[in-house]
């Protein structure tokens, strides 16, 4: 017997242990655009609400032509990294755009906003510095802490108090930057940003807020926290994608002060190994700010749909949780019930999604539902509609 044979037995032993918990995770096919409504490989017709398509624009006609004529006059990817024959002008658009929206002095592009958080910390700080980090920050958070040599600080999530003792605990350290998520994905709360900023000037801290869930949804023209608690230009690093609320493809970025941008450029390594953004997302993220800066209607729609389903879902007898985002938690706290009540509604043509350990901790499983401004009333009602039934059959409400 090989070492394969052996790691294999062990694997199967694993993935068998995971399917009998209750928590393996099956892919479902679709085989049309994203959007409100989307067609799955048996035939199926549902509507989406699981997708970080906050403002509709994952099928954007504008975006898609955008796309196409930078195929047309830039080609179809780059084959280099930036600094050596990766950058086109459209690279440098889409950064001055990003600055420009979050009013900061400075951005650099990432492939995927993991990338942005796993190359942030490392070539900023050492062993002398610290790290404040909020206890529900995204996954690709904590593995960037954990590549850089910065003493690592946790505090309970939103948790001020925790955050001001973590600080005081902090203060022999040289630098300190706390490190939290715009909107917390698995609950749709809100960072306090006026709060961690009050408490970054009185123990003397940078900050960095990633906006991925909170850019283009929070903040009265969707420019995120920073707008929210009007705290824009004051925050050192914000990080965020191009992969939800701006168009759904792929790529991430990191936008702050010149000096900390100047430094990523130099040593940040997802950006110094990586291929450069390919023309045709560039141009998409171009058009999309420019779509941006022209309405404010996708944001105010998207705000009018959250607040009708959550009033509704409430009214219906769910326990959801507090939500300050377009993310609506229905607690199931069951593994097991979240995927059977995401399977029953896909049969009601709801697509959802259940979530649980480890995405999320053991007995806090839920249904997490993403409303969209590409949903209209009739699809709210729907979806309320078929929650309400399935809830019903399954004891989930009275």
């Amino acid at each position: 017997m090989n070492m394969y044979s052996t790691f294999q037995k062990y694997l199967q032993n694993e993935l068998a242990g995971i399917q009998s918990a209750g928590l393996y995770k099956n892919e479902r096919i679709i085989v049309s655009p994203q959007g409100a409504s989307i067609r799955l490989s048996t035939g199926q017709e549902a509507l989406n609400f699981c997708a970080n398509n906050y403002l509709g624009l994952s099928d954007n006609k504008e975006l898609i032509e955008a796309a196409k004529q930078a195929m047309d006059s830039r080609g179809f990817g780059m084959s280099s990294v930036r600094f050596i024959c990766g950058t086109q002008d459209l690279h440098k658009q889409l950064e001055a755009a990003i600055a420009g929206f979050f009013g900061t002095e400075d951005s650099i592009l990432y492939a995927a906003c993991f990338d942005a958080n796993g190359g942030v910390f490392e070539p900023l700080l050492n062993d002398r510095d610290a790290i404040i980090s909020d206890s529900l920050n995204h996954a690709s958070i904590i593995d960037g802490v954990r590549l850089c040599k910065a003493v690592r600080y946790r505090y309970a999530n939103a948790d001020m108090e925790d955050l001001e003792k973590q600080l005081k605990l902090a203060q022999s350290q040289r630098f300190r930057l706390i490190v939290t998520d715009g909107v917390f994905s698995m609950d749709g709360n809100v960072a306090p940003m006026d709060k961690i900023y009050e408490l970054a000037q009185k123990y003397d801290a940078m900050i960095m807020v990633d906006e991925s869930h909170s850019a283009g949804v929070v903040g009265k023209t969707g420019r995120g926290t920073t707008e929210l608690f009007d705290l824009r230009g004051k925050v050192e690093i914000i990080t965020g994608t191009l992969g939800k609320s701006f168009g759904g493809a792929i790529g991430g970025f990191t936008t702050g002060k010149k000096e900390i941008i100047d430094m990523l450029r130099q040593r940040s390594r997802p950006y110094l190994f990586s291929n450069s953004i390919p023309p045709a997302i560039t141009a998409a993220g171009i058009k999309m700010f420019e779509i941006m800066d022209r309405t404010n209607e996708l944001q105010d729609k998207l705000h009018a749909n959250t607040d009708y389903f959550v009033e509704k879902m409430k009214a219906a007898g769910f326990d959801i949780k507090p939500t300050q985002s377009s993310i609506c938690a229905v607690m199931l706290y069951d593994a097991k019930l979240s995927q059977d009540m995401a399977a029953k509604l896909l049969d009601r043509g709801i697509y959802v999604t259940g979530f649980y350990y480890p995405v999320v901790p053991k007995d806090l499983a839920r249904i997490r539902v993403q409303i969209s401004a590409g949903h209209e009333k009739e699809h709210l009602d729907k979806c309320i509609t078929a929650f309400t039934k399935t809830g019903k059959e399954l004891g989930v409400i009275k």
